[in-house]
């Protein structure tokens, strides 16, 4: 397990953080910052989903001490060069991304330029000005269309079922190559469905809660019956930044460093990061009830094209890696969100 210590040890250079106004990202920096990391934040605070959001979690960063924003683009070539330039960060968290699988169907070119140029830019910045560890965010969606429970990394994934899973397969692809090729350091996560405060409304339990308290239905795909790793901030909070303060090769006992099953000798690593106990969508739902005091009024729908029936992550080599894994359950992590939700809405 990674020691408290060396978590907490500050680098005299800072931690560029990309993200930093979105769900996971304005986590993971206020994480770093309680560590005493410096942190410099980037978000170009798009408008896939409310702005207000995204500027109130901002607040919440800008006035902390060690924390430093940039208002930029991932697309933007020369942004993100002179980023790199005048920060020179240690480390590289890269969370930022054009999120929302559905989405892509309408909007495709977003994300290839956001998820694959956007990340591009960020690789080219390690390139040019070396760093110890690059870590970026993958997802549980690469798996597409393999069947075999519980996903492990050792498994293919070369059939994903998305516009925004392929795009996330192909960053994996490329950090291999720069890791290859120019000796970057880099870790990819795959996250699985992460919720809690503060996060994104696009996501089921945010839809749900909202339509629940104005007493509409909502839309529950494959008639409620497919599962999912639901995911706790926390534990994926938690999982990042111990991560981030062990790059490929800093210890060779622990099997999450040894090659590749493509036998790769690259400092480079992929992680799943996610809740090992699936639960079904029905019983989610019966959990936020609780939450909520209220029933809700269920639409059952099929199936959507592009959903998987169920995800399960096999996190033995996290484990294995930092000595910890997610364990937050549901009933905990929901509380915690419609808490959150009640306070910042209000209602």
């Amino acid at each position: 397990m990674v020691p408290s210590e060396t978590l907490r040890l500050s680098s005299p250079r800072p931690v560029l953080v990309t993200g930093t106004a979105g769900f996971i990202g304005s986590h993971v920096a206020h994480r770093l910052l309680d560590l005493g990391w410096r942190v410099v934040g980037l978000d170009n605070l798009n408008d896939y989903y409310d702005v207000n959001l995204k500027k109130a979690r901002l607040e919440r960063l800008t006035c902390r001490e060690g924390y430093e924003h940039v208002h930029a683009d991932l697309v933007d070539r020369d942004a993100i060069q002179g980023l790199f330039e005048r920060s020179r960060p240690g480390h590289v968290v890269h969370l930022a991304a054009q999120a929302g699988v559905r989405y892509a169907a309408t909007n495709p070119h977003v994300y290839v330029a956001s998820n694959v140029v956007g990340f591009l830019h960020v690789l080219e910045g390690c390139r040019q000005h070396p760093v110890e560890h690059l870590v970026f965010a993958s997802t549980s969606s690469v798996y597409g269309a393999n069947t075999s429970m519980p996903f492990s990394e050792t498994q293919s994934a070369e059939h994903p079922l998305t516009l925004y899973a392929a795009t996330k397969k192909a960053d994996e692809m490329m950090a291999h190559s720069y890791a290859h090729l120019y000796g970057i350091p880099s870790t990819g996560l795959r996250f699985f469905t992460v919720y809690g405060p503060w996060g994104r409304p696009d996501m089921a339990l945010f839809l749900f809660t909202r339509a629940m308290l104005a007493g509409e239905p909502i839309p529950v795909f494959n008639h409620g019956r497919h599962k999912r790793s639901f995911t706790y901030i926390d534990d994926i909070v938690e999982g990042v930044v111990r991560i981030m303060t062990l790059p490929p090769g800093s210890d060779p006992s622990w099997r999450g460093d040894r090659p590749d099953p493509a036998s790769s000798s690259a400092p480079y690593r992929l992680f799943n990061i996610g809740n090992e106990q699936p639960v079904e969508l029905l019983d989610y739902i019966r959990v936020l009830e609780t939450c909520l005091g209220r029933q809700a009024q269920m639409e059952m729908l099929p199936l959507q094209p592009g959903d998987v029936p169920d995800t399960e992550a096999d996190v033995s080599a996290l484990e294995d890696a930092i000595g910890c894994k997610p364990v937050v359950p549901v009933e905990a992590g929901v509380k915690r969100f419609v808490e959150w939700y009640r306070e910042y809405y209000r209602c």
